[in-house]
């Protein structure tokens, strides 16, 4: 056993003897000898491809593997326009690699497969009269996502809590459906029951149908009343070829505005009881942000326009409604760091309009009600004022308005010793905003069309001509991938009569901050 054992503890011997740098430099070789045998490998596969790629190809089926839930129609939809038979000319190799690598990216963009994707393309059997020469078979291996998902938690931000339960079932029909009902109860959204139902359409997955309900009591604590929204929707969104994202509706809301507080104000109180929204909307979103939730470049835009209670919408509520968003990114280079600093600059803006119109036969129209109108404040927009402490206010009730204009800059610092590629960040603000309401001079419920266009007149000049509401503050950002959270200073800089400003510590949960 002695002599069996020397060797090895030679072999140690040796190892403990040798130089740490020299064992390294052997390291290194070794490393560099594997790096090059893969970049041979690699330029090999690639001439290869080069050598092909214009060689004809053509499909003579396509079978989509492992789907025991998934309609075949559905799929043949997805992948048929592969096949040669669909096509008036045949594939280049290069042309049928990318046209099989966007069918697996429209497979995946379903969300009922795991990722990722394997695809396969061979001969098909030589045995098969109806095949030529220059025929290939694909397939697609896909392993299918648990149908029936589910998942309770509780969310804390924003000066509220609340316990919820979501319930999803994929691919109900076998067509990529989800049906997705929630429940949700807390301190201000007292109760809330949604249930929606969101299909592709012609197996696209960039064209997609929602049709959904929702019942829910939601305490107003800014403006002393609940409000009670039952009602459904339906949508309509595609996905462009510029990667524009559309989406096209119609809602139906009865609104009821209860549970008054004791100490509500007038305004508050003259507008209690209910009422029904009939409306069509259209959305169009641009993302090019690289993170949207800790964006260092890139830019977002949305525009939502909405048309409520016009001619054969009906509806007890009449008014157009148009809100415009963006914002942009730039990364700042550092000197002294290679690469990506981490240090970005974005500037955010928001501006709504809420211009109502006569209802019905009426011959002028009404003031827009406090559940259509514009709220501004809060930790997701203009930091270091309330939620909704813009803006006009009849006491200490926030009544809204029906024009706004909200702008921020920040600055966004990695924090030392901790990295650029954590998402964690040192932030440094300044935003401000105006919210003003369009009224008649003798402050009567309805105007006529030349008061509206007056006032509105008016609070433009006021908006472009004024000085804004300001605050600054630093603070703390984590970018979470559901949600955002930040932990700010604010210091209100100009604040005017009436708003509800808040200086100090805040704390703000959300998916798009200003």
């Amino acid at each position: 056993m002695a002599e069996t054992g020397a060797p090895e503890d030679s072999v140690f011997d040796l190892l403990k003897k040798a130089d740490p740098k020299e064992l390294e430099a052997r390291q290194q070789r070794i490393n560099q000898r594997i790096q090059k045998s893969i970049e041979l490998s690699q330029q090999r596969l690639a001439q290869l491809v080069d050598e092909n790629s214009t060689s004809a190809v053509t499909v003579s089926s396509v079978t989509v593997l492992g789907t025991p839930n998934t309609r075949r129609s559905f799929l043949k939809g997805v992948v048929s326009p592969l096949l040669s038979a669909n096509q008036d000319r045949p594939y280049t190799s290069s042309e049928l690699i990318r046209e099989v690598h966007s069918k697996a990216e429209a497979l995946k963009k379903f969300g009922i497969f795991h990722d990722p994707i394997s695809v396969y393309i061979d001969k098909p059997s030589q045995t098969d009269p109806s095949t030529t020469p220059t025929d290939v078979a694909v397939y697609y291996s896909v392993k299918e996502k648990s149908r029936i998902f589910a998942k309770t938690g509780t969310d804390l931000g924003n000066a509220e809590g609340s316990a919820y339960a979501n319930v999803q079932w994929r691919n109900l029909l076998g067509g990529a459906e989800v049906l997705d009902v929630n429940a949700s109860i807390g301190t201000r959204t007292r109760s809330s029951y949604q249930v929606a139902l969101d299909a592709p359409v012609l197996s696209n997955p960039n064209l997609r149908f929602q049709v959904g309900g929702v019942q829910s009591a939601t305490q107003k604590v800014f403006a002393s009343h609940e409000e009670g929204l039952r009602g459904a929707w339906s949508k309509l969104r595609w996905l462009n070829s510029t990667g524009s994202l559309h989406e096209i509706g119609y809602n139906g809301f009865w609104r009821q505005n209860t549970g008054l507080a004791a100490n509500a104000s007038p305004t508050v109180k003259s507008e209690a009881g209910d009422s029904f929204k009939s409306s069509i909307s259209h959305t169009w979103t641009k993302e090019r942000r690289d993170n949207p939730m800790l964006p260092i470049r890139g830019y977002y835009a949305k525009t939502t326009t909405e048309l409520a209670g016009w001619g054969p919408l009906q509806g007890d509520v009449a008014f157009a409604k148009a809100e415009v968003e963006s914002q942009s990114a730039i990364p700042i280079p550092i000197p002294g760091i290679e690469g990506e600093s981490g240090v970005s600059f974005t500037t955010g803006v928001r501006a709504g309009l809420l211009y109502p119109l006569a209802l019905g036969s009426k011959p002028n129209p009404e003031m827009s009600r406090i559940n259509d109108r514009f709220q501004l404040g809060g930790p997701t927009d203009v930091r270091g004022f309330r939620l909704s402490g813009l803006g006009p206010h009849d006491g200490k009730d926030a009544v809204g308005g029906d024009l706004y204009a909200a702008g921020s800059a920040n600055l966004l610092i990695p924090l030392p010793k901790v990295g650029k590629d954590t998402p964690l960040r040192f932030q440094a603000f300044v935003n401000g905003g105006r919210l003003l309401a369009i009224n008649n001079a003798e402050g009567e419920k309805a105007m006529t069309s030349q008061e509206v266009k007056q006032s509105l007149s008016d609070n433009l000049s006021v908006i472009a001509n004024g000085f804004p509401t300001i605050s600054a503050g630093v603070g703390l950002v984590y970018a979470h991938p559901v949600a955002r959270f930040e932990l700010n200073f604010s210091l209100p800089l100009v604040v005017r009569k009436h708003e509800e400003a808040r200086k100090g510590v805040s704390f703000g949960i959300g998916i798009n901050f200003l």
